[in-house]
Protein backbone atom coordinates (compact mmCIF):
# COMPACT_ATOMS: atom_id res chain seq x y z
CA UNK A 1 0.00 0.00 0.00
CA UNK A 2 1.09 3.48 -0.61
CA UNK A 3 0.32 6.53 0.91
CA UNK A 4 0.71 10.47 -0.22
CA UNK A 5 1.65 12.61 2.20
CA UNK A 6 0.95 16.27 2.96
CA UNK A 7 2.57 18.71 5.17
CA UNK A 8 -0.96 20.42 5.61
CA UNK A 9 -4.46 20.14 4.38
CA UNK A 10 -5.33 21.22 1.09
CA UNK A 11 -8.16 21.94 -1.32
CA UNK A 12 -8.27 19.89 -4.22
CA UNK A 13 -8.64 23.59 -6.80
CA UNK A 14 -4.82 23.87 -5.61
CA UNK A 15 -4.06 20.63 -7.65
CA UNK A 16 -3.21 21.21 -11.34
CA UNK A 17 -5.02 19.67 -13.66
CA UNK A 18 -2.39 18.50 -15.83
CA UNK A 19 -1.72 16.42 -12.66
CA UNK A 20 -4.70 14.83 -12.62
CA UNK A 21 -4.61 14.03 -15.75
CA UNK A 22 -1.30 12.59 -15.70
CA UNK A 23 -2.13 10.34 -12.81
CA UNK A 24 -4.98 9.16 -14.77
CA UNK A 25 -2.58 8.07 -17.67
CA UNK A 26 0.19 6.57 -14.81
CA UNK A 27 -3.18 4.70 -12.78
CA UNK A 28 -4.67 3.76 -16.91
CA UNK A 29 -0.93 2.08 -17.33
CA UNK A 30 -0.51 0.10 -14.26
CA UNK A 31 -3.89 -0.84 -13.72
CA UNK A 32 -3.28 -2.34 -17.32
CA UNK A 33 -0.04 -4.28 -16.25
CA UNK A 34 -1.85 -5.87 -13.09
CA UNK A 35 -0.28 -3.70 -10.72
CA UNK A 36 -2.51 -0.77 -9.47
CA UNK A 37 -5.63 -2.15 -7.88
CA UNK A 38 -7.41 0.54 -5.95
CA UNK A 39 -7.05 4.02 -5.02
CA UNK A 40 -8.42 7.47 -4.29
CA UNK A 41 -7.63 10.90 -2.69
CA UNK A 42 -8.89 11.95 0.03
CA UNK A 43 -11.45 14.75 0.84
CA UNK A 44 -9.81 17.09 3.36
CA UNK A 45 -9.71 17.66 7.18
CA UNK A 46 -13.25 19.35 7.43
CA UNK A 47 -14.71 15.92 6.37
CA UNK A 48 -12.98 13.82 8.58
CA UNK A 49 -14.24 12.32 12.10
CA UNK A 50 -11.46 10.76 14.81
CA UNK A 51 -12.57 7.94 16.59
CA UNK A 52 -9.93 7.83 19.42
CA UNK A 53 -9.00 5.45 22.24
CA UNK A 54 -7.03 6.85 24.72
CA UNK A 55 -7.28 6.05 28.52
CA UNK A 56 -9.82 3.63 28.29
CA UNK A 57 -12.31 5.70 26.48
CA UNK A 58 -13.21 6.49 23.03
CA UNK A 59 -14.32 9.73 21.82
CA UNK A 60 -15.60 11.07 18.15
CA UNK A 61 -13.71 14.73 17.19
CA UNK A 62 -15.39 16.25 14.25
CA UNK A 63 -12.71 17.36 11.52
CA UNK A 64 -11.44 19.67 11.05
CA UNK A 65 -7.92 19.00 13.02
CA UNK A 66 -5.78 21.85 13.59
CA UNK A 67 -3.08 19.85 15.22
CA UNK A 68 -1.99 18.11 12.47
CA UNK A 69 1.43 17.57 11.51
CA UNK A 70 0.77 15.59 8.05
CA UNK A 71 -2.18 14.68 6.38
CA UNK A 72 -2.82 11.40 4.43
CA UNK A 73 -3.86 12.93 1.08
CA UNK A 74 -4.54 9.53 -0.16
CA UNK A 75 -3.92 5.90 -1.01
CA UNK A 76 -3.30 3.56 -4.05
CA UNK A 77 -3.25 -0.40 -3.02
CA UNK A 78 -0.92 -1.48 -5.82
CA UNK A 79 0.45 -5.39 -6.64
CA UNK A 80 4.60 -5.30 -6.95
CA UNK A 81 6.59 -8.45 -7.14
CA UNK A 82 9.44 -6.87 -5.02
CA UNK A 83 10.02 -4.21 -2.45
CA UNK A 84 12.42 -2.62 -5.11
CA UNK A 85 9.35 -2.50 -7.80
CA UNK A 86 6.93 -0.65 -5.45
CA UNK A 87 9.67 1.95 -4.32
CA UNK A 88 10.14 2.53 -7.80
CA UNK A 89 6.12 2.99 -8.43
CA UNK A 90 6.38 5.18 -5.64
CA UNK A 91 8.92 7.07 -7.10
CA UNK A 92 7.59 7.55 -10.19
CA UNK A 93 4.46 9.01 -8.41
CA UNK A 94 6.07 11.19 -6.74
CA UNK A 95 7.83 12.54 -9.98
CA UNK A 96 4.43 13.23 -11.18
CA UNK A 97 3.89 15.44 -8.50
CA UNK A 98 7.31 17.10 -8.69
CA UNK A 99 6.68 17.61 -13.01
CA UNK A 100 3.28 19.08 -12.86
CA UNK A 101 3.12 20.48 -9.02
CA UNK A 102 6.31 22.16 -9.26
CA UNK A 103 5.43 23.80 -5.21
CA UNK A 104 4.01 20.18 -4.15
CA UNK A 105 6.16 18.76 -1.01
CA UNK A 106 5.32 15.69 0.51
CA UNK A 107 5.85 12.31 0.84
CA UNK A 108 5.11 8.81 -0.11
CA UNK A 109 5.01 5.89 2.19
CA UNK A 110 5.05 2.53 0.89
CA UNK A 111 4.45 -0.47 3.25
CA UNK A 112 3.46 -4.07 2.13
CA UNK A 113 0.21 -5.56 3.53
CA UNK A 114 0.52 -8.33 6.53
CA UNK A 115 0.49 -11.33 5.27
Amino acid sequence: MMFIKHPKDYDFSEVPPALFEAMGGFIAEYAQKGMFIDGAGLQPLAKGTRVRLADGKVTVTDGPFTEAKEVVGGYSLIEAPTHADAVALATKFMELHRTYWPGFEGESEVRPLQE
